[in-house]
């Protein structure tokens, strides 16, 4: 039996595969080995996964956010070896590998994640072969959800939000102080979903043209600071994984042609891309 996970912040999705088909699924939390160690992450598998699997796992492929090195990449592993004991084979991968297998197949493109973080990659088919390095929540994730919550709570303490938006989101989260912010952001786990559960009043507002406007400036800055800076970037198809990709797949569109980039495939989620890749991998 096959084991397939893509994790982000928010949650990670699992599929398990036996001779090729889906006889099982379930959906966890997020892990971060930036943010919780081997034992946390084998503790949430033996909770929430080990229970669905009613067989031996041979094969792990785990796809997940955090993983920049092979530091990070170990503690994950080892977390899956000693849960999942008869697994011989187990890869550990970026998110962002995982985002092109699901949205390039096993063809060339860029791919990109839009979540709660963000990243980019160009994949030549069969491997990562340029990237403009991400510089996570505090330092980068642009036009990501984490980004856009971010952008809007400054708005809202700057005192620059329209009167009719500030209220608006005072009825909906009550009124909030610098305070209240800034323990969430430097003081409490997962800052970065903190804030991207704002994301919805953005969402739910985005006719006002103050949200609009500041969802707009966000994939801006991405396509700025990261896509721009590819040399194929005008050739290659722009493939998007990502709640944020998805739910504002017009916006962002329009902004990508403006600067004549191609937008190829916008997937909610990478995991059914993930599952088609392997299977076909394994038929090929």
């Amino acid at each position: 039996m096959i084991l397939i996970a893509d994790s982000g912040s928010t949650k990670t999705d699992w599929r398990i595969l036996d001779k090729g088909q889906v006889v099982g699924q379930v959906r966890t939390v997020g892990f971060n080995p930036y943010y919780q160690d081997t034992d946390t992450i084998a503790a949430e598998l033996k909770s929430g996964v080990l229970p669905q699997v009613s067989g031996n796992i041979t094969d792990i492929y785990y796809y997940g956010t955090g993983i920049t090195n092979d530091e990070k990449a170990t503690v994950v592993r080892s977390a899956l070896q000693a849960v999942f004991t008869t697994a011989g084979l187990i890869e550990v991968n970026s998110d962002v590998l995982g985002a092109a297998r699901a949205a390039c197949g096993h063809s060339p493109g860029i791919a990109c994640i839009l979540g709660t973080g963000s990243n980019s990659c160009y994949f030549d088919g069969e491997k990562i072969d340029f990237q403009v390095p991400p510089l996570g929540f505090w330092l980068g994730d642009e036009g990501s959800g984490g980004h856009l919550g971010k952008l809007l709570l400054l708005a809202y303490l700057h005192k620059e939000m329209p009167a009719d938006i500030r209220q608006l989101f005072e009825a909906q989260y009550g009124v909030t102080d610098r305070l209240q912010v800034l323990e969430n952001a430097y003081h409490r786990p997962f800052p970065n979903r903190y804030f991207a559960a704002f994301g919805k009043f953005l969402h739910d507002n985005i006719r006002h043209q103050f949200c609009d406007n500041l969802v707009r400036g966000a994939f801006n800055a991405f396509f700025e600071k990261y896509i721009l800076k590819y040399p194929m970037c005008h050739e290659a198809e722009l493939n998007f994984v990502g709640s944020v990709a998805f739910y504002y797949e017009q916006i962002l569109s329009k902004e990508a042609l403006k600067l004549k980039l191609q937008i190829g495939k916008i997937l909610m989620a990478p995991i059914d891309g993930l599952v088609t890749f392997h299977t076909t991998k394994l038929l090929s």
